[in-house]
Order: structure tokens, then C-alpha cells, then sequence
């Protein structure tokens, strides 16, 4: 069987979300050919950069623009209207990877981005063309944006009840949406030894600590955030990773801190990490979210983006496994409060049983399944 996953470099997460669907087909079904993607890789130059850095540099600065085109687009009939025009683009700047698709023959694709959906349109009447695979929507926010629906989607695999509710009320069929969580590495499904992490870290037993992620790319209000910490009377250890933004790392490692603080950059370790956390505090992106969740791991939320992460901190706070502060100066006080508490025992507790550790694995069995049923 061959299994193509397909995913766009826009933020890290449909790439990590590839990357674990990737790792959980070939543990699951080793002897199948399994061939990962960015789509954007098949694009003009120019095409790939304002796609790929043109979110990046919206969201850190102008979100509320970003936010106005999420909220504008997020409309199934305003989508279909502008179907026909979202395919021919796609297939104008996507040729290389039709071609592509076509000579590797898959029996299914994984999608972690709408926009290898909006390329794998059915074939037009009358038009020679080869079996359209069968394809899978694996959707990596808790709110499926009008985007990720497409009349040729076989499969929607949603993060939570929820988001299959909100996509069978806008007309996807019941039968073809299932809850499988949003796919994590394996990592984060094993056990962690948190005391080896500890001390091999340097971190002490007896001070909670605070795991503070900028994400892959660095962003949010990371230096604010350890300029906050530092006016907690409380005695606390904070693990603070900058990603791949290094500017930010040696700004942060140079200064003096009232609280131990350890500095990182971009780190393979992030289940070791949230393994010694007390709370996690983040932007709500929806796979740093599923790998806390998976490891249990409670949530203090910063100004989320308006949007999908805004939609996410909503889903949240709703299931009691994050506290929001819409203002950074509000932190100390907030965390004060929260340390030590009963309260972030239950948070913890909620966030176990809300997780989906094995989410990855159930996105391939559930896919296996359906093909198996699609070719019969």
C-alpha cells in the first residue's frame, strides 16, 4: 500500500501533525511505502515564501488582520463560491505536485492543510485522469475552519466532538466525520522519567516549574512573559524555549533573573519538557495544546490570536484545563493564585482525561479501515 501525507510549512504544527502521522503509519504497517510532503516544496519560489513567511509575519504583526480574514473565510458558502477560483490557482501553482501525485500512485492521502485538498479535486467530466485517491481531512485545530471542508474529503479526523459537531451542522456527513485527536509524536504517549529529566536538567525537586514555549518560530510575548515572572514573590524554576528564533534565545539568556530559568532554544525533547512542568504557558496552538493535553499538562493561555487559536483557547477553558489572561502584567497575580492550588490539580486531571495520546495511531487505523472498505 502506499500513503502519501501531505502538509504546507504555515506555523509548525501541520508539519508536526505530518511528521507524527508519518511515524505512526510506519510503526503500524512497516512493510507499506510511506512518502511525506510540504506541498509548498512543489511551488514557484516567490509563491512558497509569501505563503510560508507571509502567516508567520501577519500573526506577529498585524493579528487582528489575520483574525478579520479568519473570521470573513470562515464560511462553507462563501468557500464554495469560490471553489472553482481556489483550484484553478492551485492547480496553476501546484503542477509539479500533480504530476508528482500521479507518478507515486498513492491509495490514500493525509492531509494536515487545506490546501492539498484544494489541489485534490476531483477530475473534471470528460477529462482522462487517473483514480482520485481516497483522501483524509486530519484537521489540527479543535475548530474546523469552513477551509478544511471540501466536497472531495473522504474522511474528517477532528480533534474533539465538538469540531465533528460544528462540521456535520455545516453539511459533512456523520458517517464520514470521527474523533480521533489531533495527531502527537509517540513521545508523548510513553512514559517519561521526570526525575531523571531533572536532575540530568538541573532542576530542582522542590520549586514548581514553569514550562514557557515562544513555539517553533520563537513568537508571542516570550520576553515579557520572563519579565513578569520575575515579580512572583512565590519561589518558582521556569524552562523558557525561544524555537528556532536565536535572537531571542541570547536576549534572554544574557539577562539576570530573579528565579532559576533555564533558556533553550529549539527543543526535540518537548514531552521531557512538559513531563517536569507544573503548567505549560503558551499560545493555544492546536498541536503544542494536544501534546500537553497528551501528557496531562495544565495551561495558562496569553493573548491567543484571533482565530484558530482564540478558537482553541475557547475549547480550553471550556473543559477546565487552562486559565486565560488577556494581559501579560496580569501574570504574576494570576500564577500567585494558581501555584499550589487545588484548582491545578483539577486542571491537570481534566487535561489527562481530555487527551489523545495515540491520536496519530487512530488517524491510521481509522484511514486503513475506510480503504480497505473504499477498494472493496
Amino acid at each position: 500500500m502506499r500513503i502519501l501525507i501531505a502538509t504546507v510549512t504555515a506555523g509548525a504544527g501541520h508539519v508536526q501533525a505530518a511528521a507524527a502521522l508519518e511515524e505512526a503509519w510506519c510503526a503500524a504497517r512497516p512493510d507499506d511505502v510511506v512518502h511525506r510532503v510540504d506541498v509548498l516544496d512543489f511551488t514557484p519560489k516567490l509563491y512558497r515564501k509569501v505563503y510560508a513567511e507571509g502567516y508567520v509575519k501577519v500573526v506577529a504583526h498585524a493579528p487582528e488582520l489575520w483574525g478579520l480574514f479568519f473570521e470573513k473565510t470562515d464560511n462553507p458558502r462563501l468557500v464554495r463560491r469560490l471553489a472553482r477560483l481556489r483550484h484553478a490557482l492551485a492547480r496553476v501553482t501546484a503542477g509539479r505536485f500533480t504530476r508528482h501525485l500521479r507518478r507515486f500512485r498513492p491509495g490514500a492521502v493525509l492531509c494536515t492543510h487545506f490546501l492539498p485538498l484544494e489541489i485534490l479535486q476531483r477530475p473534471a467530466p470528460g477529462k482522462a485522469s487517473p483514480p482520485r485517491p481516497f483522501t483524509a481531512s486530519v484537521v489540527t485545530d479543535f475548530e474546523a475552519h469552513a477551509l478544511w471542508m471540501d466536497p472531495g474529503v473522504d474522511l474528517y479526523c477532528v480533534a474533539a466532538e465538538e469540531t465533528m459537531a460544528r462540521l456535520v451542522a455545516r453539511g459533512a456527513v456523520t458517517a464520514n466525520v470521527i474523533v480521533t485527536g489531533i495527531p502527537v509524536a509517540r513521545k508523548f504517549a510513553g512514559p517519561v522519567d521526570a526525575a531523571a529529566v531533572r536532575k540530568r536538567m538541573g532542576l530542582r525537586d522542590d520549586l514548581p516549574t514553569l514550562l514557557v514555549l515562544g513555539g517553533g518560530f520563537g513568537m508571542g510575548p516570550v520576553v515579557e512573559v520572563v519579565r513578569e515572572l520575575n515579580h512572583l514573590e512565590r519561589a518558582i524554576q521556569a524552562v523558557v524555549v525561544c524555537g528556532r528564533n536565536e535572537e531571542l534565545r541570547c536576549r534572554l539568556a544574557t539577562v539576570d533573573h530573579r528565579h532559576p530559568t533555564h533558556v533553550l532554544g529549539f527543543a526535540n525533547n518537548m514531552h521531557e519538557l512538559m513531563a517536569v512542568a507544573d503548567l505549560v504557558i503558551s499560545k493555544p496552538g492546536g498541536l503544542t495544546t494536544s501534546e500537553a493535553l497528551a501528557m496531562g499538562r495544565p495551561m495558562f493561555i496569553l493573548n491567543p490570536i484571533p482565530g484558530q487559536e482564540a478558537a482553541n483557547s475557547d475549547f480550553l477553558l471550556e473543559h477546565g484545563v487552562a486559565v486565560k489572561a488577556n494581559r501579560v502584567e496580569d501574570l504574576p497575580f494570576r500564577l500567585e493564585q494558581l501555584l499550589g492550588s487545588r484548582k491545578l490539580v483539577e486542571m491537570a486531571r481534566a487535561a489527562a482525561a481530555l487527551g489523545k495520546p495515540h491520536a496519530a495511531l487512530e488517524v491510521c487505523r481509522q484511514v486503513h479501515a475506510r480503504l480497505i472498505t473504499h477498494n472493496s
